[in-house]
């Protein structure tokens, strides 16, 4: 697709969007079951089943799922489908592209070892490579762009409110 592709697909959704800003808002679910027989929990993806288990750090087999992998995997595909939009919108070539998320944890924290660890990750780096001609000043440019408009890493360093609760099924 290409630049004139993409402003042709999204141009009567953003007009859209500008008439009725409440249709825009919409609400993303995932539901997941606990398996009954193992630490494990059993997330449907909507292509096929995810089964995600503890981390092999916690006492995990490392046959099943880490949420923490998978949290670096949704960063990781969510950033890389929009730096391929913005280098689409703004004409820059890219001939191939890799994206990688890392994130440290300290698994004293989740395991109640140290009450000073913090649970979750301490730090989480982003980072892209990309084979393009294009110059550094439009690179900047996509980068700041894909930064912007990327959901999943917005959400991570915005810190939305996030309410939990517990009730009988």
């Amino acid at each position: 697709m290409d630049a004139a592709g993409l402003r042709a697909m999204q141009a009567p959704i953003k007009d859209r969007y500008k008439l009725d800003a409440a249709a825009a808002m919409i609400t993303l679910k995932a539901q997941g079951t606990l398996d009954d027989t193992s630490i494990a929990c059993k997330v449907e993806t909507g292509r096929a089943l995810a089964v995600a288990g503890l981390h092999p750090a916690t006492g995990g087999s490392g046959l099943e799922l880490c949420s923490g992998d998978m949290l670096l995997e949704a960063l990781v595909a969510c950033a890389g489908v929009t730096l391929k939009a913005v280098a689409t919108a703004l004409d820059i070539p890219l001939k191939s592209g890799t994206v990688t998320a890392e994130g440290d944890l300290d698994f004293r924290g989740t395991l109640g070892v140290a009450k000073d660890a913090p649970v979750g990750f301490a730090r989480i780096r982003l980072a892209f490579a990309v084979d393009t001609d294009a110059p550094q000043e439009k690179l900047d440019q996509l980068l700041k762009l894909t930064e912007r408009y990327c959901v999943v890493y917005q959400t991570i360093r915005n810190g939305p409110p996030v309410t939990v609760e517990l009730g009988r099924g």
